[in-house]
Order: structure tokens, then sequence, then C-alpha cells
């Protein structure tokens, strides 16, 4: 069975937010951009971890980063639709924060 690129572009968003901890970076910037600092005392994890998953949602275009001195300011990416209700409408499901 064949797939369409738009189920397969959905399959590899989902891939990347299988991770709680790539969620919880996500629900973090739904309202506002943070500085990785920030976020690492909110989330209580290592540097290095946290920049892992940083990374991995870049890639997946799903935040951006701004330098600002020695700190990065990341911020969700402008193609990431956010609703109403604290919601990610990820073209293909929309993801609900509680």
């Amino acid at each position: 069975m064949k797939h369409s690129s738009k189920q397969v572009d959905c399959a590899e968003k989902l891939k990347v937010l299988a991770d709680e901890t790539r969620l919880a970076v996500l629900q973090l910037l739904i309202n506002n951009p943070r500085y990785v600092g920030e976020m690492n005392a909110i989330l209580g994890l290592e540097q290095s971890l946290l920049s892992h998953h940083l990374q991995v949602l870049r890639r997946a275009n799903f935040v951006v980063g701004e330098r600002d001195g020695k700190s990065v300011l990341y911020r969700l990416a402008p193609e990431v639709e956010v609703t109403t209700g604290k919601a990610l409408n990820l073209g293909c499901c929309v993801l609900c924060f509680e």
C-alpha cells in the first residue's frame, strides 16, 4: 500500500512528538518564547539532554532558536499554528494540551 506524502509527513511529526520531553518543551513554548536556561530550570533536565530534544524539534520545524548574546531564545516555528484552547494544529491532526 502506497502512502501519500501528507501521510508520511504526519507520521514523521507524530514520531517526533512521541517523546514526553519534546511535548513538554512545546507546551512551555505555546504561550511565549523561552530561553534554554529557563526551560532547563522548569523541566529539570541536564543541559545536553534538553539541547538534544531542541535539536530534534528544530529539525522537524517545530521550534526556531534565536541567539541573544550567550543565550538562545526558542519559540514555536512560524509554520506551527496555535489554535484556541492551547492546541497545535499539525495539519493532519490537532495536539491539545490540558
